[in-house]
């Protein structure tokens, strides 16, 4: 049987978010809004949560680079029951966490940048519209 990209970053998902009290699942995303995985996540409910996020995470690399705050590291959104972790991945990928609010704010902000440093070490793809630099000769 052969492992699939989508089967390996699945186990990066599992291996790494498991730990994490009140895990309710996680989608990783390219930067142009696309799902590219999800873990315990409905399809649907996943393509959601990806395009929503795909714009607040955009909105803050945004403000960064008005303010000159350098790379965007993490985002939290406490909410009345749930809490949702934004971080980049690579060049051009973004991992979105929610778990219930049992969840230990270092604990998830720790893993979920853990998991996405693992992931973007094979996902760096460029955001789109950039181009290679030119070779010089």
């Amino acid at each position: 049987m052969t492992t699939t990209p989508n089967d390996m970053i699945y186990s990066v998902l599992d291996n790494n978010l498991s730990r994490i009290a009140g895990i309710q699942g996680a989608v990783l995303l390219s930067n142009d809004g696309i799902g590219l995985s999800a873990y315990l996540l409905e399809r649907d409910q996943a393509e959601r949560v990806a395009a929503a996020c795909s714009g607040v995470a955009s909105t803050m690399k945004a403000i960064s680079r008005e303010i000159d705050g350098g790379r965007v590291i993490r985002q939290l959104v406490e909410m009345d029951d749930r809490y949702l972790c934004i971080v980049g991945c690579g060049e051009g990928s973004t991992l979105i966490v929610v778990t219930s609010r049992k969840a230990r704010l270092g604990e998830l902000g720790g893993e979920a940048v853990r998991t996405a440093q693992a992931l973007g070490e094979w996902l760096g793809t460029p955001e789109r519209g950039q181009t290679p630099p030119a070779s010089t000769a």
